[in-house]
């Protein structure tokens, strides 16, 4: 689909074992990899950050895992996990040839849409420091830095959206 000649951005609730999810989580994973150690990822680096943080509980009924088309192409993900009363936001990428296109904008409205009919209350999320990008993106869209609520290892920054 396309407004004024620009594609718009579709997203589609899928499980994590989906051919395209799974291509998708590697990339983010991949890109999660290269930026923390400030190098290319080395042989079985990406496969062993995807073992030691899975993505396989973003379905029902303890998540979602959304996939993002702009245009007709594949273009992000984001997940939510659902907590008592509120959802975790994980897994949000945008492929880099489609940044700056309103990816994340709109993946963001899609979770807080799809957590706000499941019944949470609000999103939180946890990221790194060299996450600038991420970190910008989650404050123009009115999500708040909050104490720590979780202590994973990559945990540095923590973020809170009130969803009315």
């Amino acid at each position: 689909m396309t407004i004024t000649g620009r594609p718009t951005w579709v997203t589609t609730a899928v499980r994590p074992d989906h051919p395209d999810a799974g291509l998708l989580l590697r990339e983010y994973m991949s890109e999660m990899v290269v930026r923390y150690h400030r190098r290319p990822a080395l042989p079985g680096e990406v496969d062993a950050a995807l073992a030691e943080m899975p993505s396989d509980d973003l379905t029902a009924p303890s998540g979602l895992l959304l996939l993002a088309h702009h245009g007709p192409d594949l273009a992000g993900c984001a997940g939510l996990r659902w907590q008592p009363g509120w959802a975790e936001l994980t897994r949000v990428f945008i492929r880099p040839e489609h940044r700056g296109a309103g990816g994340g904008a709109a993946l963001l409205a899609a979770v807080e849409e799809r957590a706000r009919t499941a019944g949470a209350d609000r999103i939180r999320l946890d990221t790194r420091h060299d996450l600038v990008e991420a970190r910008a993106l989650y404050a123009r869209h009115g999500y708040a830095e909050i104490p720590a609520f979780s202590q994973g290892p990559y945990a540095e920054h923590w973020f809170e959206k009130w969803l009315l």
